[in-house]
């Protein structure tokens, strides 16, 4: 007999952020990207990325981060986001993306019915410090479903950022934020996410 697990999207609200700041944070702002295990599709179909998103927003919030930016993928996500203020940065973003991890890895193994498979590989955390790498960076991940050729206009990924950026930032923001160029930019993004979503 194969027991349910409850979803972790019962367990976790929607937390959809409020407006953009578009200012780096005294207390840390990093841009974090994170795999699965040797790159495969766990996350394959809209419900698995539907509850990867939930669960992001939801631990960030959880855990004080406050997320600029965020794209969910087959095999991958990227962030940027501030760190909590009275907080150890690095402590915290290691605490709430291994519980992150560890509630996906047991939900999506109960689903292909493969316990204790490993699903989660490593994450790679960027502290920005400098205003327009964080800007241009910011393009980057709203913009990430485009660099994947997963859609034409990044807004019409629903598991990304683009489209709630779009909507809550003032007009200026948004045209400033697209301005910046991205081909230079160094990210951890040599993945290949399904195109099947």
């Amino acid at each position: 007999m194969v027991r349910r697990m409850r979803s972790p999207e019962r367990d976790w609200d929607i937390a959809w952020p409020h407006a953009p700041t578009h200012r780096l944070s005294e207390s840390g702002t990093y841009l974090v990207t994170s795999g699965t295990y040797l790159k495969q599709h766990f996350f394959r179909d809209r419900e698995r990325l539907a509850v990867l998103q939930r669960g992001l927003l939801t631990v960030a919030r959880k855990y004080g981060w406050r997320l600029e930016a965020w794209a969910v993928f087959s095999n991958h996500y990227h962030f940027i986001g501030h760190s909590p203020a009275n907080a150890d940065s690095a402590e915290s973003l290691s605490v709430m993306l291994g519980g992150l991890h560890e509630k996906l890895a047991k939900w999506v193994n109960m689903r292909d019915q493969q316990p204790g498979r490993q699903v989660w590989h490593n994450f790679w955390e960027t502290r920005l410090i400098y205003e327009r790498s964080y800007l241009a960076r910011l393009h980057y991940v709203h913009r990430n479903p485009v660099k994947h050729g997963l859609v034409r206009v990044a807004a019409l990924y629903p598991w990304c950022s683009a489209g709630w950026f779009e909507r809550t930032a003032s007009g200026a923001q948004v045209k400033t934020i697209y301005a910046f160029k991205t081909d230079q930019l160094r990210v951890v993004d040599d993945y290949e996410p399904a195109s099947d979503w």
